[in-house]
């Protein structure tokens, strides 16, 4: 049987949830196993953000300026209304402040991959959101210290490894942005480079699942520790989620967005790009390491959310079946 993109996709939750028990289960029997799942983690993870990267059309930012609406609907929806909402759940979260800055690291910053995935497959306008997400990717690492700052303060960040944190992000996130960028336009003259960006395109599940495999296998021993704070944080991720498609609602309402731009919308404010934040959460001292298993637990919680999106968001959003463009 061939095993294809769509097919992934389809059942990528099943895969991640195998990956960590499979984790889970080898560390628990050889925990010498751990210091070899940290030094492959790395590799795999640049790799992950390179598929990931591959897949944005990175050139193409001027686009998204002509879908004038769900553009603004988007920007206000992520980077003002969102904040305000993680602002709102911000006092339900425990005092912990790895715990706290997981939740914040993820839940700022809005998805650049499933986003798309899920509004295509609620026919919605996928066409649209792809020219806008070069520009949420850029303004979310622009933006993320200043939320940190804002919720945090200078005093409880202090104690970061600024140097460190800084040569993770140009490695894992700068550098593999910029060589999906050198590719996408190398594809645009060379059949091989098109083939090779199409074939890094069936590459993000199963490397997620590697990745959260390696997590597991890695950093399980902390898990039962971690398992009763994590409990009462995945129900803020619920809450989230539900207070997100309001935003989403009411937002496409007051822009009267259609029903396929809409769409796109909710799968935007619903999902969080928690590729771009794990290795940053994953770089951070053993006293916050806890904050790399909450970005883990929020995306797999986000995979079911999403579950549930796909049977509503259709039906609050308009009911006739659209194309890939908004009306």
């Amino acid at each position: 049987m061939r095993i294809t993109r769509a097919g992934l996709e389809r059942h990528q939750l099943w895969l991640y949830l195998g990956a960590i028990a499979a984790g889970l289960i080898a560390g628990r029997a050889d925990p010498a196993l751990a210091p070899l799942a940290e030094a492959l983690l790395w590799p795999v993870l640049a790799l992950l953000l390179l598929a990931t990267f591959a897949q944005v059309p990175l050139l193409a930012i001027a686009a998204a300026l002509r879908e004038g609406r769900l553009l603004a609907a988007l920007l206000a929806g992520n980077f003002v209304l969102v904040p305000l909402l993680v602002w709102l759940l911000s006092p339900l979260l425990p005092a912990d402040p790895a715990v706290r800055l997981g939740v914040l690291m993820v839940l700022l910053l809005p998805c650049t991959d499933w986003s798309i995935t899920f509004t295509q497959l609620a026919r919605g306008h996928t066409a649209g959101l792809i020219a806008a997400i070069p520009l949420l990717l850029l303004l979310q690492m622009l933006l993320l210290p200043v939320y940190l700052w804002l919720f945090m303060g200078a005093a409880e960040l202090g104690s970061l490894p600024a140097g460190r944190l800084l040569l993770v992000f140009l490695l894992l996130i700068a550098l593999p942005l910029l060589l999906a960028a050198l590719l996408e336009g190398w594809a645009k003259r060379q059949a091989a480079a098109q083939r090779l960006l199409e074939g890094l395109g069936t590459l993000p599940v199963p490397l997620l699942a590697v990745v959260v495999c390696l997590i597991a296998l890695g950093q399980g021993g902390m898990l039962g520790e971690a398992l009763a704070r994590l409990a009462w944080v995945a129900g803020v991720f619920v809450l989230y989620l539900a207070g997100a498609l309001l935003i989403a609602w009411l937002l496409a309402a007051a822009l009267g967005l259609s029903a396929a731009a809409s769409r796109a919308l909710a799968f935007s404010l619903g999902t969080r790009n928690s590729f771009v934040v794990l290795p940053i959460a994953l770089a951070l001292p053993a006293e916050w390491a806890v904050a790399a298993l909450v970005i883990v637990l929020q995306s797999l919680i986000e995979l079911f959310g999403m579950l549930a999106y796909l049977r509503w968001v259709p039906r609050w959003f308009g009911r006739e079946v659209l194309g890939a463009g908004a009306r």
